[in-house]
């Protein structure tokens, strides 16, 4: 394996060992420092992690080093009407137009704050990785209609390389369903190269709007080549629209829980809707989000809930529980179709038991949650993403980051085994050029050139090193 090259201060930094204009390495190794952007489906902040990425050649393990993480809000002036339309689910080609160049200011703003906030010189970023705003993702057409998988993600990369001068990568979910995936979840390949491990088998289970898993089996079974992965079902999306339905809109998430504490499950109705929802009784692949378990959605469940008599602090804990209750009910139903059990209830000695569970999103840090899912899995150690060195917090703006190194280079990515599709993807998303685009890409030809690798593609990353320091812009 070759060495990395040390990047020591000088005349072409920034103070802070990276430098301000991205130049071809004479040794052909990789050195970009990209920001990574993500807004989820609960649209409480975008979150923006910038990331340097080292590689000594194709074959070498890749290092990555978070610089910093920061999350900007999003402008209630742009959060209202999203949620309007989402909720309507009418519109006009005139207002999706505009709002995608709408959306395109509001991420570059974001840009911008988080370099003057964090004293980031603009000239030291040679790549952003904007995931966008999911509208709207069509994932799973429904069989004899003439329905087309397709994905809505707005906030033009062109609008954000324009008003920053950076290149831009977007269109992950887009990429993905053009070679016959789903678009969703994209975060395989930054769980497997964090969690996987020689003999422990582990799990990654994200709680944001949506809850999705991935589970990594253990390197002596595969490791990252035989990952799988799916949407569970509603995460925090159903808790925050009650939220907000009962404060006005002055509260947006149940802060730690609180008013799921105070109130008392309704049982029967979590029953109900575990045993009835054709999504969460469907087998994976399967992905998911506001079109399935939106507002209007969640909005039926609380009027559900107030015929049987419940107060608002019984519609928040219920609605809690079914996140809860349904994250278990995915590990126990469709864990064993590959050879995985968690937590029990599986008696077959075949069934290979999840070791450990690593936690992150917005749920993660709610114990009405995080705590009953313990008591159901005595078994399992259930702890925070952050313990491999990424804030379960940056995990996805971190991801984007890095499929905006893959897309700029041509390089798949890891694929999930129980993807619809195993077609190795060298599309990675749309590249919309900065000012240095022609330094950035000449890199990363300089990195690949005269490898000859299957369908002439860079070979995948199967080895991530986290570096160490943290946050070095403090």
């Amino acid at each position: 394996m070759g060495s990395l090259p040390d990047t020591a201060s000088g005349p072409n930094t920034n103070g802070h060992g990276l430098n301000a204009h991205t130049v071809s390495r004479p040794d052909g190794s990789l050195d970009l420092t990209v920001l990574g952007m993500n807004s989820g489906t609960a649209m409480d902040g975008i979150d923006c992690a910038l990331v340097r990425y080292r590689q000594a050649s194709p074959s070498a393990p890749l290092h990555m080093q978070l610089l910093k993480y920061d999350e900007i809000p999003v402008p209630q002036e742009m959060k209202q009407p999203i949620l309007h339309m989402l909720r309507s689910t009418s519109t006009t080609p005139s207002a999706l137009a505009q709002l995608n160049v709408q959306l395109g200011h509001m991420f570059s703003t974001a840009v911008h704050t988080f370099c003057t906030t964090h004293s980031i010189p603009p000239s030291t970023i040679d790549l952003i990785g904007s995931h966008g705003q999911t509208i709207w993702l069509l994932s799973m057409p429904a069989p004899g209609t003439s329905e087309t998988r397709s994905a809505l993600c707005l906030g033009e990369g062109t609008i954000i390389a324009a008003e920053t001068g950076i290149t831009t990568v977007t269109s992950f979910r887009q990429a993905e369903q053009a070679v016959g995936r789903q678009g969703a979840p994209l975060v395989a390949l930054i769980d497997g190269l964090l969690l996987h491990h020689p003999t422990k088998t582990r799990l990654c289970q994200n709680i944001g709007g949506i809850a999705n898993l991935c589970l990594i089996p253990a390197d002596s079974a595969g490791g990252v080549h035989a990952m799988v992965d799916w949407d569970c079902g509603p995460g925090n999306m159903f808790i925050d629209a009650a939220m907000r339905h009962y404060t006005a809109g002055e509260q947006e998430y149940d802060r730690d829980g609180m008013w799921a504490k105070r109130g008392t499950v309704h049982q029967a109705t979590v029953d109900q809707f575990l045993a009835t929802n054709p999504y969460i009784n469907h087998a994976p692949p399967k992905t998911t989000g506001r079109e399935v378990f939106g507002d209007n959605e969640c909005h039926e469940l609380i009027e559900a809930c107030e015929k049987a008599g419940c107060d608002k602090y019984d519609v928040v804990a219920t609605l809690t529980r079914i996140t809860a209750e349904n994250i278990l009910y995915q590990y126990r139903t469709f864990l064993p179709r590959y050879g995985y059990g968690c937590g029990g209830g599986v008696t077959d000695s075949k069934v290979t038991q999840v070791d450990e569970i690593f936690m992150c999103g917005g749920g993660a840090r709610n114990p009405a949650i995080v705590d009953y899912l313990r008591k159901q899995l005595p078994g399992v150690r259930i702890c925070a993403l952050d313990e491999t060195g990424v804030p379960g917090d940056a995990k996805e703006a971190v991801s984007f980051a890095q499929q905006a190194v893959e897309a700029v280079l041509g390089r798949p990515g890891l694929v999930p085994v129980n993807s619809d599709s195993l077609a190795l993807n060298g599309i990675g998303g749309k590249i919309a050029p900065g000012k240095r685009w022609r330094e950035v890409m000449g890199m990363g030809v300089d990195f690949g050139r005269g490898w000859k690798g299957e369908g002439g593609l860079l070979p995948s990353v199967t080895e991530m090193v986290v570096d160490g320091g943290e946050y070095l812009w403090d």
